[in-house]
Formats: C-alpha cells, sequence, structure tokens
C-alpha cells in the first residue's frame, strides 16, 4: 500500500474531530515492514511514510518505547517488536472463523486430487488482502505464501472474490482509490472489475490465472461473516506448471464453494 492512499484518507479526515492524526502516523510507520524485509532505518520510513524525519524520530521512539519497534545502536535500525506479534494473534485469536477455516482448508488440501495446492483464507486492508490462515499440502512444491502475506486486492482471485461480494457503493469507492494508484492503467482497474464481477456471478467463484504473478494460478469465493459485517476470501491455488486453471476449474470450484458455504454457517454445536 503507497503512502499516497493514507494522504488521501488522512485528507478525508481532517473535519473529522475525532481522528488522532499521530496514532495514523505511528500505524503507518509500523506498516512500512514488508514481508521478507527485517529492518529499517528513520530515513527508509521517513520515504515510505513521506513524513518529515524529524516526526519520524519521534514516533519511532515512541513505538520503541511502548515495545512495538526494537532499535539497533549499533547499525541504527529498527525491526517490529514482540508488541506487534502480540496485537496480531491478539486479532486471529478473537476470530472464531479462524479455527473453522482450517479444517476446511485441511479437506481441500488433503482431501483433493492434487498434492501441490495451498489454501488460504484472507481479509482486506486497504487496496490489499492480508492472510489469516494458511493451508499447504504436504507435497514440497507449493506456494511458500504465509500470515500476514500481502495480495493485490484486483489482481488476485482471493482480492475479487471479496470485490464481488461487497456492497456496490463500497466497491466504487475503492475503485476510485485504486484508479488513483494505477499511473495511468485506470481502464487496467475497471477491467478487472469487471471480469471479476462477470465470473461470480457465472460460475459463483472468482479467479486469477498468471494475473497476480505469471507462475500462480489460483480461484477464491467470498465468505461473509454471521453477523454481515465482514467479508473474508476464501482461495485454494498454486504453481502453474502443477496446478492448471482447469484442475482447479473441474476438481476445486464445488470443493471451494462447499466450504465457503459451511463457513459461513455456525460452528457445529452453536447452531
Amino acid at each position: 500500500m503507497t503512502a499516497k492512499v493514507g494522504e488521501r484518507e488522512a485528507e478525508d479526515a481532517l473535519d473529522d474531530r475525532s481522528f488522532v492524526t499521530a496514532l495514523a502516523r505511528g500505524l503507518d510507520v509500523l506498516r512500512c515492514f514488508r514481508p521478507n524485509e527485517t529492518t529499517l532505518t528513520n530515513q527508509d520510513i521517513a520515504a515510505r511514510t513521506r513524513l518529515p524525519k524529524p516526526t519520524v524520530t519521534r514516533l519511532t521512539y515512541t513505538l520503541r518505547r511502548l515495545g512495538y519497534l526494537e532499535h539497533s545502536e549499533r547499525t541504527g535500525t529498527y525491526r517490529l517488536g514482540a508488541g506487534v506479534l502480540s496485537l496480531g494473534y491478539g486479532v486471529l485469536a478473537g476470530m472464531e472463523i479462524g479455527e473453522r477455516a482450517q479444517a476446511e482448508m485441511r479437506r481441500l488440501c488433503e482431501d483433493g486430487p492434487n498434492p501441490h495446492v495451498t489454501a488460504a483464507l484472507g481479509e482486506m486492508h486497504r487496496l490489499s488482502v492480508v492472510y489469516m490462515a494458511v493451508h499447504r499440502a504436504p507435497q514440497t512444491v507449493t506456494l511458500t505464501m504465509n500470515v500476514g502475506a500481502r495480495l493485490p486486492l484486483f489482481r488476485s482471485a482471493i482480492g475479487r472474490a471479496i470485490l464481488a461480494a461487497m456492497r456496490p457503493a463500497e466497491r466504487c469507492h475503492l475503485i476510485e482509490h485504486a484508479k488513483a494508484e494505477a499511473h495511468g492503467r485506470a481502464d487496467d482497474v475497471d477491467a478487472d472489475v469487471a471480469s471479476a464481477l462477470e465470473g461470480f456471478a457465472r460460475d459463483g467463484y472468482c479467479t486469477s490465472f498468471g494475473e497476480w504473478r505469471p507462475e500462480v494460478n489460483g480461484i477464491a469465493v467470498p465468505v461473509i461473516s454471521l453477523d454481515g459485517d465482514r467479508i473474508y476470501g476464501l482461495n485454494v491455488g498454486g504453481p502453474s506448471f502443477l496446478v492448471s486453471p482447469e484442475c482447479l476449474h473441474d476438481e476445486y470450484a464445488a470443493r471451494l464453494k462447499a466450504a465457503a458455504a459451511a463457513l459461513s454457517q455456525p460452528a457445529e454445536g452453536s447452531r
């Protein structure tokens, strides 16, 4: 997620007296860390957040004091601290759907015909989808995506499934944000959305065959929380040289839709 969207959101909040800008900036600092990236300097963070370096210095100092960042005196760099991990696991622990999703994903990966698939449950964050739970088939040649991985909302199957289940007004708002970030490729955003909606209306699931990454094929369905307030995405896919579109269409689409239907019902014993 780039700083530009965060800037526009901050501008939208200027008239909101309840909006705490300092808190928003602190969270922007934590979001600067990317997968497989261990450390950042204040200068790195300032470049990514587009905040003045003195402001970044105060924010990183505060986050370090609170345990959300760790500082190396030797290198002058910061890394995410245990405080961030405790927040993340607190969120996951509070999501009853995560445990139920693991059982469904296990069935998808281990009872299906292809030993190279991976299944995941994710939720939207800004213009990305963040993996909350992942299950891999027992074979070694699978996708190496983990909990916390971020996928593009408009180019991935799981993101498209979430978009397809949204209220039109909310989807239009996200489309406008995405177009502003598209750098001259706004037509691609419209095409991605149109394809996702058409495919979902026809098949009941969304696809991404090499569109997110050339080497990855996947299909996904939306999962609506029991209270109707949250939309998750559930996907299954794998390396394109081992998991073909035909395999996903013919062998996994019905299984995936059944898994989504099971997750959209109360857990056994609570009905």
